[in-house]
């Protein structure tokens, strides 16, 4: 696997070639300010391009508000002109 760096503007301005560079097996980081903030790796043949494991529970807050009915959800939108 090869290895190789580049800067935000330089990607910007060569992105095709750089993409060309990862899809021939490139692992690309790019650096803003001598600072990296992203990866462009190549994708394996056995990464899906959509997640297929389901995301699991998701705990939201509770905002101590009203539980609402869909008429009165309608009735409180048609009052502000929604």
């Amino acid at each position: 696997m090869y290895y190789m760096e580049t800067t935000a503007r330089d990607f910007n301005q060569r992105s095709s070639q750089i993409l060309a560079a990862a899809a021939r097996g490139e692992t690309i980081t790019v650096t803003k300010n001598g600072i990296a903030v992203a990866r462009v790796v190549p994708i394996g043949e056995d990464v899906p391009p959509y997640p297929t494991d389901p995301m699991g529970l998701i705990d939201l807050p509770d905002l101590g508000l009203p539980d609402l009915s869909d008429d009165e959800i309608e009735d409180v939108l048609k009052g502000m002109g929604a």
